[in-house]
């Protein structure tokens, strides 16, 4: 059985620590200790990218669960052509998608439950620095119309818009996940774009 996930916060850049590299060879010679390790390195943005792409947080829990099992399993095989950071957020993406496609269905994302990434997306920056006196009720529209037109988007170009914009990860990093070129991711983020501009027009200063 792997070893029970961390909840830590994803603080790998900033304290010390053996590299990934190390913790990969320690936990392929059975140190579960070592894989603990990395994934409380990892967890927190890998849970970000598959709530950014679900909506749910009992999925995305869910989800989480099943991408670090598979990720102890396949880990004699990972043979560190990619990062292990790489390596796994491409486990998480896939199985994100085959998981959305086996429900065929997109959750609401209630707005109790709205998860800080989302107040990262640039259309809700530009509305919080535009205040008026419809302020407060216009951030709440957007909230719930930002949602549904995350959710009206095919899952190559919400993956791109979650990753890159709600999550920071660079076009090339993406395109190493996604095995396409930094173009494709580019070309996506760009439709993605138009289309949630479209939506939220309504809502642009």
């Amino acid at each position: 059985m792997p070893p029970m996930v961390g909840t830590e916060k994803d603080n790998a850049a900033q304290e010390p620590g053996p590299p990934d590299a190390e913790l990969v060879a320690r936990a392929q010679n059975g140190d579960a200790a070592a894989f603990e390790e990395l994934i409380g390195r990892w967890h927190e943005k890998i849970y970000a990218l598959v709530y950014g792409m679900t909506s749910n947080r009992e999925d995305a829990q869910d989800i989480l669960q099943d991408v670090f099992i598979k990720a102890y399993r396949s880990l004699r095989r990972f043979r560190g052509t990619a990062s292990f950071y790489t390596w796994i957020y491409r486990i998480a993406v896939n199985h994100t998608i085959n998981y959305r496609k086996k429900r065929n269905r997109r959750a609401a994302l209630s707005l109790n439950e709205m998860d800080d990434s989302i107040e990262k997306d640039p259309a809700f920056v530009r509305l919080q620095a535009h205040q008026g006196p419809r302020y407060e009720t216009s951030v709440s529209e957007l909230h719930e119309k930002l949602n549904k037109a995350l959710q009206t988007l095919s899952e190559k170009h919400r993956t791109v818009v979650v990753m890159h914009d709600m999550e920071g990860i660079p076009h090339e990093e993406i395109a190493r996940m996604l095995r396409c070129s930094p173009g494709t991711v580019r070309s996506r983020l760009f439709y993605a774009r138009r289309l949630l501009q479209q939506e939220l027009k309504d809502y642009m200063p």
